[in-house]
Order: C-alpha cells, then sequence, then structure tokens
C-alpha cells in the first residue's frame, strides 16, 4: 500500500493559525451575545434595580416615613416616575396625593386605567408589576407579587406570560396597594422606561463591526509577531543543530526568547562538549590503536623476515618475541571485542559461587616470569578465602586490567601490592602501585573509555585505554561499588567492592 507523505507544517504556521483561530472564536462569542443575549440580560438587570427602587418606596409610604426625601432620593437615583393616589368610598375613588416625574417615563394615566389598574393589583394580592407597551394596552410581561398589607415583609410568586406585538418604548409598571399606618389606604403606581433596545442594539451592531475588523487587522498582525516571536529561537537551535550533527563543534547555542529555548540551549552546548570530547578520544583512539597494532605486526614481520633471510636466526629467543607480539596483538583486539559486547549487552553475567581469594592468587601465579627476568615486587595480602556470588570469568578479567594497569605504571621500586579487606560482609580488592599517580584534574576520565592519561607511547607502557572502561562495564553490571584514590607522584590504588556470600579462615593464617 502507497503512502503519501504530508508537507510537515512548521511551528510559526501552527502559531499563527492558533492565534488566528482563538480570534475568531472571542469574535463569534461577541457576535452570538450581541445578537441573542444582550436584551435579555439588560432587561432582567433593569427589572432588578427598579423593583428594588419601588420595594424601598412602597415601604415608606406604609410607615409615613421620610416619604418626599425618599421619592426624591429613589426616584431619581433609579430614573422612575411615581404617582399616589388615595382610595376611598365603597366603590374605588382615587384622588392624586402627589407624583414625582421623570420625563423619560411618564405615563398618560386616565382614571380607566388607574381603576383597571387597582382591580388587578386586589386580584394579584396587594402587588403587580408588569412591562407596558403604549399605555398598558397589551402587557406582554407580568411577575406577581403578593404584598401583604398587614406588614413589612412579601411573599414573591413569578408568573411569565406570553410576548407579542413588543413596541420600541416599553416601560416597567409597579402598582402596589398600600394600606398605611396612619389608617389611610394608598394606590401606587411606579414606572421606569426600559430604554429602546433596537436603535440601541443597531447602534452596538455596527460598532461591534467596526471592532471586528480592527480585531481581525490587529489579531493577523499580533499573530505574525508572536508565532515569529516564539518560532525564532527554535528554528535558529534547530538550525544551529543542523551544523553540529555534521559534526562542526565550534558552534554555539545561544538562542534566546524564553526559559525552555534557554535551557534546551544550554543542554545542547553541554552535548556538543562531549560530543567534541568523544570525538577527540575517539580520534586518540584510532592513533593509540594504529601504533600499538603497527608495532607488534612491524617486529612479528621483521623477526619473520630475519629467520627467513639470514641462516641461524632461527632461534628460540626470535620465536618466543613473534609468540609474544603476536599474544599482544590479540590481547589488544580482544579488548576491543569485549569492550564492544559489554556495553551493547550482548555479553550477560553468568553469577555463581566462587572462591575470589583463589581467583587472584592464580591471576597473580601469570606475572611469575615478569617477576623473574623483570624484578617486579608483586605480593597479595590476604587472612580469608572470601566467597562471592558474581561472574568469575568477568570478575577474574577485572583483578587482571587492574594488575596489568598497576604493572605498566608501577614506579622505580616496581612493587605492586594487591589487598584483600573485608567489613560489613563486604569484601573489598585494593590495587596500589608506587608510581607518578593520575593528576586530580584527569580522575573524573580515567573511567572513560579511550582514555589514557599518559600520551606517549612508551615500550612497556603500552595500553589502547580500554583497560579501565571494561573494568568499569564490567563492575557496573555486577552493581558494585569501586573508585580510585590517586596523588600525583606518590601512586594509585583502585578498588572494587562485591557482598561476600562465605568467609573461611586460612589454615595457615593467625588467628
Amino acid at each position: 500500500m502507497k503512502r503519501y507523505n504530508r508537507k510537515k507544517v512548521s511551528l510559526r504556521t501552527k502559531l499563527l493559525g492558533y492565534f488566528l483561530v482563538f480570534g475568531t472564536i472571542i469574535l463569534v462569542i461577541l457576535w452570538v451575545f450581541q445578537s441573542f443575549f444582550l436584551k435579555p440580560l439588560y432587561t432582567m438587570s433593569k427589572s432588578m434595580k427598579v423593583d428594588k427602587g419601588a420595594s424601598r418606596i412602597a415601604k415608606s409610604v406604609q410607615y409615613s416615613k421620610n416619604i418626599w426625601a425618599t421619592l426624591d432620593n429613589v426616584a431619581s437615583e433609579y430614573g422612575l416616575s411615581v404617582y399616589m393616589y388615595g382610595v376611598g368610598g365603597g366603590a374605588p375613588q382615587f384622588e392624586r396625593e402627589c407624583s414625582y416625574e421623570n420625563p423619560a417615563v411618564r405615563l398618560n394615566i386616565e382614571y380607566g386605567d388607574i381603576l383597571k389598574y387597582y382591580e388587578n393589583t386586589v386580584d394579584n394580592g396587594g402587588k403587580m408589576s408588569f412591562t407596558d407597551s403604549n399605555n398598558a394596552d397589551d402587557i406582554v410581561h407580568t411577575r406577581v407579587e403578593i404584598f401583604k398589607s398587614s406588614g413589612a415583609s412579601a411573599d414573591s410568586v413569578n408568573t411569565q406570560i406570553h410576548q407579542s406585538n413588543v413596541s420600541e418604548n416599553e416601560s416597567l409598571v409597579y402598582t402596589y396597594i398600600i394600606d398605611r399606618t396612619d389608617g389611610r389606604q394608598t394606590f401606587l403606581v411606579i414606572t421606569s422606561s426600559i430604554t429602546p433596545l433596537n436603535t440601541t442594539i443597531d447602534v452596538i451592531r455596527n460598532q461591534l463591526l467596526l471592532v471586528s475588523v480592527v480585531f481581525v487587522l490587529l489579531s493577523v498582525v499580533f499573530s505574525v509577531y508572536a508565532s515569529r516571536r516564539i518560532a525564532k529561537p527554535i528554528a535558529n537551535t534547530n538550525k544551529t543543530a543542523k551544523q553540529l550533527a555534521k559534526k562542526n563543534y565550534k558552534v554555539d547555542f545561544n538562542a534566546k526568547g524564553y526559559r525552555e529555548v534557554e535551557e534546551l540551549n544550554e543542554t545542547l552546548n553541554y552535548a556538543k562538549t562531549e560530543l567534541a570530547a568523544t570525538e577527540k578520544l575517539q580520534q586518540e583512539l584510532i592513533a593509540n590503536i594504529s601504533h600499538d597494532l603497527r608495532t607488534p605486526l612491524t617486529m612479528i614481520t621483521g623477526y619473520g623476515e630475519v629467520m627467513r633471510d639470514l641462516p641461524g636466526e632461527n632461534t628460540s629467543e626470535n620465536i618466543q618475541i613473534i609468540i609474544d607480539e603476536a599474544t599482544r596483538l590479540s590481547t589488544l583486539v580482544n579488548d576491543l571485542l569485549d569492550l564492544s559486547k559489554l556495553q551493547s549487552g550482548a555479553l550477560q553475567a553468568e553469577k555463581k559461587q566462587f572462591c575470589l581469594t583463589d581467583s587472584v592468587s592464580g591471576i597473580l601465579e601469570r606475572y611469575s616470569k615478569l617477576i623473574e627476568q623483570d624484578g617486579f615486587n608483586i605480593s597479595f595480602d590476604s587472612t580469608e578465602d572470601v566467597y562471592v556470588n558474581a561472574d568469575e570469568l568477568r570478575i577474574s578479567q577485572v583483578i587482571y586490567n587492574l594488575v596489568n594497569n598497576a604493572v605498566n605504571h608501577a614506579g622505580d621500586d616496581k612493587t605492586v601490592i594487591i589487598t584483600q579487606k573485608l567489613h560489613d560482609k563486604r569484601v573489598r580488592i585494593e590495587v596500589t602501585d608506587h608510581g607518578e599517580g593520575i593528576p586530580s584534574d584527569k580522575l573524573p576520565y580515567i573511567w572513560d573509555r579511550y582514555y589514557k592519561v599518559d600520551k606517549e607511547h612508551k615500550r612497556g607502557v603500552i595500553g589502547s585505554g580500554l583497560g579501565l572502561s571494561i573494568v568499569k562495564t564490567i563492575l557496573d553490571a555486577h552493581n558494585a561499588r569501586y573508585g580510585v584514590r590517586s596523588a600525583y607522584g606518590k601512586g594509585s590504588t583502585f578498588w572494587f567492592e562485591l557482598a561476600a556470600v562465605n568467609v573461611k579462615r586460612k589454615r595457615n593464617s593467625k588467628p
């Protein structure tokens, strides 16, 4: 099945799209609010405000307290027109006692309207509110509340009636039948205008249209700017990273913008430094291995030609040199293969219980010829036979590499001391030499692959720089602790620890 690769979209383009979509959503919300919710919300807010003012005036009239001051303050604050009628006679008779008229909400009320309002108010329990269009000829919204004339408290019951034929000039009308504390009865009519919303909505819509155009333009400009500002540091980092991928280690990740980008640049700068160091070590490895491979090959070839061309040179000494150089060459190749397999996980540790003390002693027997011919003094100090649960072959490789490293860097006294110590159910093997030691600034790097403290190739102090890296890899696989103590000019002590599973006192050791 054929696969089609879609063209990848840049971060800048995506950010631009996100900003524009966000702006569009804001505009849609504004238009929906203006079209569907502006009028209901305005009417509800206006009704609550008028209701609050009307209740204050009604309570003031009921108790005959500061009526004129309340009318003046509340009516002007809430934009109300207030009409007070005294009620008398068997059949209701209305006499206007006072009025406070707001020119914007004045009602042309006739006697029949007052009677109609009064009768509806009686039927509704003493208080009524409604929306009036054209002097209350068509009541389209009624809210009924029961107002008890015997006291100041009120119980509310709301009823919604159908809406139809709403004119542009609407008024909220509240009517109260109040039994005053002085024995008189007052019919109170309070009204407030609802601003003609059709004209207002048209004005707002035109303004919103203009605002939308300006908002879209500003959104585009801001989106382009913001997307460039956000994406530019990442684009610069990506550009620099491509140079790093081409092994240009002189690049510098210095793009600024925001914290995450700066942290990424710091990480990449660190990675650049490490890659440069690794590249340098690899180059040194090639040089070291080239030298170390060339030396035994040259000697093997040279002695072989001598033995072929010159009579009497086919001696055991020459043959032994060829064998030694071939062994040396094989060891170097095996180190490379072992390290590669260990670090790739191809070689798994096969743990079993064995005597670590015997293993160390057996390894030291390999150095007997070196001790005899070159005068080395290699000693092993132990008082117990200690058993551990580990891979015997790999731990032996660790010991051999550490001893071999100490022999190669031994001082003038040619002394190497191996010590076995037992403490808190753990056994520690230490390998000490009296050589030149390791400078403190180089100690953190000695376990690295390819690293060699002594860059000079001297006969007898030859190595590929892989021995300690092999040691580290094997001990890490055993979750062992290890380390080095060294002082420049005073020698070094390499050590590692394993858990002891069994300990036996040697027969010839002192109790």
